[in-house]
Parts: structure tokens; C-alpha cells; sequence
């Protein structure tokens, strides 16, 4: 992880710094939930005040850029190259109910290329970080996608959107049609991690609807710089993504309805 610009060693060391304030805060019998889009949507004060913290130190070391962050939006300058995309915790849902799998990501994208990422997840002690040319690293050692070839050797990762009470497509259907198709299937509930795992070749593969952007922001780094293909088509500032092996993408795009 030598190869990474010493100008985002702060940054790294501010996700870990954020991921020790949530572990701090887990399983807080006290913590506020609240919902945003849907009852399944949800936010705490955990998550608004890392937001804060994270927003404010990049507006200190980086005030030339635009800022984009899940809970306070795009704030924009006038003449920036660079956007800074922020979850500041990825997996609320599981935070909320004391499942111990969820992340902090921060993101640097040129317009629409991802030049810089970091996860932290606290819980497990795992920190992923890529740099665009430079590679992608978990706990500093280099990450390698996998080339798996049969989806019958594979264990896949796929999610559920939150509007999935009223969308026509909930991606419950692509699950039944895919499991007896695969190794295994797991859905861990925080996007970020989920991409990392592809990233270090954990999980073979994966699909999810309607990603956020924060929640792709730095994932997508780590995949490709892992040598990971990366697939996604943005409607309406939602992502449909299917990345992983090669060739495992590419029959996962024939199984799956990868349709709103």
C-alpha cells in the first residue's frame, strides 16, 4: 500500500478514526433510528454525525472540490475536477440492530472515474483502500478479483432495495432463479463490504438494484483495480451494478432481470 498518495494517508487514517466512533456506539441501547424514504430506509444520529465529521475535514484538506455525501447531498464548487462521495455508514440497518457488518466509505472520483477509495470495517478490523493505477490493498496486502468460470463453484453477493415492497422488481425472483445455480449466495447489507469482498475475490460476483452512488463509490475502485470487471447502468441517480469474474458477470447478466 506504499504505492498510495501521501496525500490520502489522512483520509485513510479518518475512516479508521470514523469506524472507531461507531464501534464505540454499537449496540447503544439509546440510539435514535429514524426512516427516510421508507420504513426500510433508515438513518441514526450515528450516521448524521460521522457525515458531519467527514464532510468537514474534506472541505479543510480539500476545499477545491465538490462534496457529495448520503445525508447532506451534493455542495458544489465552482471550477472543481474532483468530487468527494461519502457513506458514512454503510449498513445502518445492521448497525441499528447490532449485526456487526457495516463500513465507512469515502471516494474520489474525477467526473465519472473513481481516482481514490477507502473502506473501513470496523467491526472485523478490515481496511480496503485503491488508488486508480495504483491498486487495490486489504490490510495492505494486494487484492486480486476472482477468474472463476462456473457459476457452480461461485458464492455470490446480492442485496434488496429499499423501495422493494413496491417495485416491480425486488430482485427476489433473480435470487430464487440463481440459488440452485450456485455455490452460495450471501447478503450482507452494506454494499461497500460487499464490493470490497468481490474485490479480494471472496465473493466470485455480485448484483444489486439501485445502489446509491456513496454506496459504489470507493467499492468500484477496488474492484477494477483487483482486476474485476465493473457493470452498472445509472438511472435516475440509482445504480444498477453486476461486477466480479469476468465471466461469472457475464452469466449473471443473462440469469438476472436487471430491470426497474
Amino acid at each position: 500500500m506504499n504505492s498510495i498518495d501521501v496525500k490520502y494517508k489522512k483520509v485513510i487514517d479518518l475512516a479508521k478514526e470514523i469506524g472507531s466512533y461507531q464501534k464505540s456506539k454499537f449496540r447503544n441501547l439509546s440510539l435514535q433510528v429514524m426512516t427516510k424514504s421508507s420504513s426500510v430506509d433508515l438513518v441514526t444520529e450515528v450516521d448524521m454525525y460521522c457525515d458531519q465529521l467527514i464532510v468537514n475535514k474534506l472541505k479543510e484538506w480539500f476545499p477545491e472540490d465538490h462534496i457529495l455525501s448520503e445525508e447532506q447531498g451534493l455542495q458544489m464548487k465552482n471550477g472543481a475536477k474532483y468530487t468527494w462521495i461519502i457513506d458514512p455508514l454503510d449498513g445502518t440497518t445492521n448497525f441499528s440492530v447490532g449485526h456487526p457488518i457495516f463500513a465507512v466509505s469515502i471516494a474520489r472520483w474525477q467526473d465519472e472515474t473513481p481516482e481514490f477509495g477507502v473502506v473501513y470495517v470496523p467491526m472485523v478490523d478490515e481496511l480496503f483502500v485503491a488508488e486508480r493505477n495504483k491498486g487495490a490493498f486489504h490490510n495492505d496486502k494486494p487484492m486480486v478479483c476472482s477468474q472463476a468460470v462456473s457459476l457452480s463453484t461461485c458464492v455470490l453477493g446480492t442485496g434488496f432495495p429499499y423501495d422493494r415492497a413496491t417495485a416491480r422488481n425486488n430482485n427476489s425472483e433473480n435470487v430464487q432463479r440463481m440459488i440452485s445455480k450456485v455455490k452460495g449466495i450471501r447478503r450482507l447489507g452494506a454494499a461497500a463490504y460487499d464490493l470490497c469482498l468481490v474485490a479480494g475475490g471472496i465473493l466470485d460476483a455480485y448484483w444489486e438494484l439501485r445502489l446509491g452512488k456513496w454506496d459504489l463509490g470507493a467499492g468500484m475502485l477496488m474492484v477494477l483495480e483487483s482486476g474485476g470487471s465493473f457493470h452498472s447502468v445509472e438511472t435516475g441517480g440509482k445504480y444498477n451494478v453486476i461486477c466480479g469474474a469476468p465471466e461469472i458477470c457475464e452469466r449473471i447478466a443473462q440469469e438476472v432481470d436487471m430491470e426497474n
